[in-house]
């Protein structure tokens, strides 16, 4: 019996579709199937990029001895977390509770309703030194307990229900005010590493929003700790192993407190996040190193993952080529590094990037992770830059690490917004060029008003996901203040009608909207204010619904913020860093706005100039209007104040230097 995944999309499932397990993709035939037999449900969620799917994909799923378990006495059923996030999201805050800790691989067990009664995360194939156990161990048990002991599964697997539908509610209604802004700054600059930057220990993650919302309140207080915090962060991810020194832009995490050794898969939303917090530390700072390394992940994002043709995002680029190589297109041995190069040029990376007989990697001692021990010496930059080209090119004739060419439409509006920034602060043109034409693909070809915005680009089904809609309207007016052209401010204006008509409950937006949630879990609604490892979709809805009133003036969508806001922000003091988008839409309440008016011709000249200057300026709380008008002039505003009109680049620039607002007493 062959399974079910081969005529699937996502690319996830089609890498399943040869493996001797009978799986089933997420639907009603898998639940109905299982309802038929009896049987207990496998349910596996992962994702393309994911290094330990691959591993207990190869280990386990294709090995005959595992299938004929699953197959005499399991119903599988295999998720991409990527195409189902609805999906995802609900079962692993069953397993978090189980056994307190999530993701992926996530191994859920289910009852053919859909309740989760056991769970885990990777299993070995066999029991391993941690204590972990045995997968054909842990399948022999849990199909025993399904039939043995009937009464004590359908009590877990009740309780558990009864928890996963407290968890996804996160709303908690709260006063916006200056002191719940306060403690949300403390409490993410707590977990801050004094001595390697970041937030916490190993592992790290890139905390692209809680930088960008600490260099905000920097920029208002002028707080010594909060520029720390920024600099030392950004520079340490800079020079660690997390960033890819050849190619550009970001791995997804590093296994270690130093950000020396990443897990080396690429994601689209990691790289999103990161591009506008360099950007905005290049703005605010002007340092050459947050310049270069902004220009890195658009390199790589160009070359890599984006298509300018048909213009798209990708989601993300595998950390391996094969089963068990542990990032080895990534890593380089002394002697691999010594044959891509002249003498000189190895003993400049040799000593800049820490090549040494041993590097970094367990599965192969002698592969080295390249990381910025040390600087050029004065004279050895000409042979570094043409070390780093030369180890480019020789990497690019490995094989590849696969990339997943699938267009998520909220990632892809992430991105584009991000590009948009950095075609402005960069002085890229392209950049903006491909984040509109991203934008116009959206708006034709996902979009739909009476159903919102799909969830893959070009593909109807599935849709009706907050974050979608959300980041496209976030963009769309990126796109407006990059363009001045109404139309996006239309199109933003759209997106949020139909998330309120779509998306409202009591406490905020729920991540699915109403009538399209299903059965068993799915059918409990989820109201998240935290980001994980996205911004949350109720932080990015009110940064949009502020951005709109400050576009806009009408009273309407600010009525809208606060409403929403006082519906979920009374979590923000428990979220810490994964409440920086939250807390920089509060900001926005309790903060004067800058406001950038710039009229004149379209083309070269004087306004075109001050609209560039406008988009290049670092505001925590800015938004930018071009107009058309006869002569060039600029205004700007800082709450309810503004200048005298200026007509030229030079006035505006001195201008924007000393207009900081001031907080509102």
């Amino acid at each position: 019996m062959p399974n079910h995944l081969a005529a699937e999309s996502s690319p996830y499932l089609k890498s399943a579709a040869h493996q001797p397990v009978h799986w089933y993709p997420w639907g009603d035939a898998a639940f109905a199937r299982a309802r038929e037999l009896d049987r207990p449900i496998l349910l596996d969620i992962g994702a393309v990029w994911c290094h330990w799917c691959h591993v207990m994909d190869g280990e386990s799923y294709e090995q005959p001895d595992v299938a004929e378990i699953l197959n005499e006495g399991f119903v599988a059923i295999k998720v991409d977390r990527d195409e189902r996030p609805d999906v995802d999201q609900r079962y692993q805050r069953a397993v978090q509770a189980l056994s307190g800790q999530g993701g992926w691989p996530l191994t859920a067990f289910l009852t053919p309703d859909g309740d989760v009664f056991f769970g885990g995360t990777y299993f070995p194939p066999e029991k391993n030194p941690y204590g972990q156990p045995g997968f054909g161990s842990v399948l022999r048990q849990v199909d025993r307990a399904y039939r043995t002991e009937r009464a004590r599964v359908a009590r877990s697997a009740a309780a558990l229900r009864r928890h996963v539908a407290g968890s996804l509610d996160e709303a908690e209604r709260g006063e916006p005010n200056a002191a719940l802004l306060a403690q949300a700054t403390d409490a993410m600059g707590r977990p801050f590493d004094v001595r390697y930057g970041g937030f916490g220990t190993a592992p790290k993650f890139p905390a692209g929003a809680a930088v960008e919302f600490l260099l905000a309140r920097w920029f208002d207080e002028r707080t010594d700790w909060m520029r720390e915090v920024v600099e030392k962060t950004l520079t340490a991810m800079a020079r660690g192993g997390i960033r890819d020194h050849l190619g550009g832009g970001f791995h997804r995490y590093s296994v270690d407190e130093r950000w020396i050794v990443p897990h080396f898969e690429k994601l689209i939303y990691d790289n999103a996040q990161l591009l506008s917090a360099y950007c905005s530390a290049y703005a605010a700072f002007g340092t050459p190193l947050f310049a270069e390394v902004a220009e890195g992940i658009v390199t790589w994002v160009l070359e890599v993952l984006s298509d300018r043709s048909q213009p798209a995002f990708f989601s993300s680029q595998d950390a391996d080529v094969t089963f068990g190589d542990d990032g080895d297109y990534w890593t380089w041995t002394q002697d691999e590094a010594r044959r891509a190069l002249s003498d000189e040029e190895f003993h400049v990376v040799e000593r800049v990037f820490d090549i040494g007989p041993e590097g970094e990697m367990h599965h192969n001692a002698a592969k080295n992770v390249l990381w910025r021990r040390a600087d050029p010496a004065p004279g050895e930059e000409a042979a570094f830059r043409g070390a780093v080209a030369k180890l480019n090119e020789a990497r690019d004739r490995r094989p590849r690490p696969q990339v997943d060419t699938t267009a998520y439409v909220g990632w892809n509006g992430m991105m584009a917004g991000a590009f948009l920034r950095a075609g402005a602060i960069l002085d890229r043109p392209e950049c903006t060029t491909l984040a509109l034409g991203v934008l116009e693909r959206l708006w034709d070809e996902a979009w739909n008003e009476t159903e919102g915005m799909a969830h893959v680009l070009g593909r109807p089904e599935p849709r009706g996901f907050l974050d979608d809609n959300v980041h496209a309207a976030a963009a769309f007016l990126d796109a407006y203040e990059a363009t001045g052209a109404a139309s996006w401010l239309a199109r933003a204006r759209g997106a949020m009608s139909y998330v309120a008509r779509a998306h409202s409950g009591d406490g905020g937006f729920f991540d699915v909207a109403t009538g399209r949630r299903g059965a068993a879990y799915l059918a409990t609604p989820a109201t998240t204010v935290q980001d994980a490892p996205t911004p949350s979709g109720n932080g990015v809805a009110a940064l949009v619904l502020a951005r709109l009133w400050a576009l806009t003036g009408e009273p309407d969508w600010r009525e809208r913020l606060e409403r929403q806001l006082g519906a979920v922000v009374g979590a923000l003091p428990r979220l810490g860093i994964h409440g920086a988008t939250l807390a920089q839409a509060l900001d926005w309440v309790l903060h004067p706005v800058t406001r950038i008016e710039v009229g004149g011709p379209t083309g070269p000249g004087p306004a075109c100039a001050m609209h560039l200057l406008a988009l290049q300026a670092y505001r925590p709380r800015k938004v930018v209007l071009r107009e058309a008008a006869v002569a060039a002039r600029a205004v700007v505003c800082v709450g309810t104040t503004c200048s005298l009109p200026v007509d030229s680049p030079p006035a505006l620039a001195a201008m924007l230097h000393v207009a900081r607002p001031q907080p509102t007493p």
